[in-house]
């Protein structure tokens, strides 16, 4: 593979569906329910935690569709999965926290591939939706 040309905000959302989908592995292991992925409103609250910031959704969709079309991310009926090559990225990372984790994904990102092009959409309704859920969920304390 290539030296590829992935942007910040790429690294930003892959690390944001690592860490949500962490979160939905362990809850669902806890709760005997079958592991589906992490949902949009999960991945907005870990970019928002890593960033203090919450991806609109032209940055969402666009490094989603870069990240799927790369074989790092599984998308499917809005629930997002990383993908085994996905998996692999990230045991392979050079150790860091998660301070530095989006740029040092970045570089290895620059590193191992060149972004693709999946043809996934985020309409504005899901988006909407998406922030509304994470919006009740900070509301609520969780």
């Amino acid at each position: 593979m290539g030296a590829g040309d992935w942007q910040w905000n790429d690294a930003w959302i892959f690390v944001s569906a690592v860490i949500a989908e962490r979160l939905e592995r362990d809850r669902a292991s806890h709760a005997a329910l079958p592991i589906t992925g992490a949902g949009l409103a999960d991945v907005l609250a870990a970019a928002d935690f890593l960033h203090h910031a919450v991806p609109t959704r032209q940055e969402l969709q666009e490094s989603v569709r870069r990240l799927a079309g790369a074989g790092l991310l599984i998308i499917e009926d809005d629930l997002i999965e990383i993908a085994p090559a996905g998996e692999q990225l990230w045991r392979t990372r050079p150790f860091s926290g998660l301070s530095s984790a989006v740029m040092t994904l970045q570089a290895q990102l620059n590193r191992a591939s060149e972004p693709g092009d999946s043809d996934w959409i985020l309409d504005e309704a899901t988006y909407n939706a998406a922030v509304r859920e994470y919006s009740l969920r900070l509301a609520d304390g969780r």
